[in-house]
């Protein structure tokens, strides 16, 4: 009988320290999730209300991680890539960005400006690539009020290892925090194929509260 009782107290007192540390965990370190950019118009949307403008600045800046599994082409072996994509905030219309990338042929930086120009909701991008190339992409984003937001860019053709190619992207804004690209690619004219989809995850650094 003792022993039940002594078993008994022992499993309420870890019980007891496991949730008051739990407890401290949750208020103490957070996540302060972005907010989506869904219209608050204080009433159910309706088909002739205005989509809202789409906010770079809201949802870009910071790191996002991101995969993409990627077929043989002129830009390189096939397989998988992994890396960062690093948004910072920019001046009136433009932007910039860095990302690291390590794949199948080893590793490789690209440095981006990017141009937003919400009044015309049009965006374009220009890349130096560390693998010897440029490309500039442009195109319109789209969105509906559901806060769901597309990008649609074509790239200028650009040439690698003596052949030109063409590549075709969709960034669907899926959530605040993910994203995901699809991309087609045509070389020296032909027509555009699949060229895999990356999906990006924003990091959402933890803040410390008393």
């Amino acid at each position: 009988m003792l022993r039940r009782l002594f078993l008994f107290v022992s499993l309420f007192v870890v019980l007891a320290v496991t949730s008051s540390l739990a407890g401290r965990v949750t208020t103490s370190q957070q996540r302060q999730l972005p907010r989506g950019q869904i219209a608050d118009l204080g009433r159910p949307t309706e088909k002739s209300d205005e989509v809202p403008v789409f906010d770079y600045e809201q949802y870009f800046p910071g790191q996002w991680h991101f995969e993409w599994r990627v077929p043989e082409s002129p830009l390189g072996p096939g397989g998988t890539l992994t890396g960062t994509e690093t948004f910072a905030g920019g001046e009136g219309d433009f932007f910039t960005s860095r990302t690291e990338v390590d794949g199948p042929a080893g590793s490789f930086t690209i440095d981006s400006v990017i141009a937003y120009q919400a009044e015309n909701r049009t965006f374009a991008r220009w890349e130096r690539d560390s693998r010897g190339f440029e490309m500039l992409h442009a195109g319109p984003i789209g969105g509906d009020l559901g806060g769901f937001y597309t990008i649609h860019y074509e790239t200028a053709p650009f040439t690698v290892g003596g052949q030109q190619v063409k590549l075709r992207y969709r960034t669907r804004l899926v959530s605040p925090v993910n994203y995901k690209i699809e991309a087609r690619i045509s070389v020296d004219g032909g027509p555009f194929l699949n060229f895999g989809s990356g999906w990006f995850q924003k990091d959402i650094p933890v803040e410390t509260g008393r």
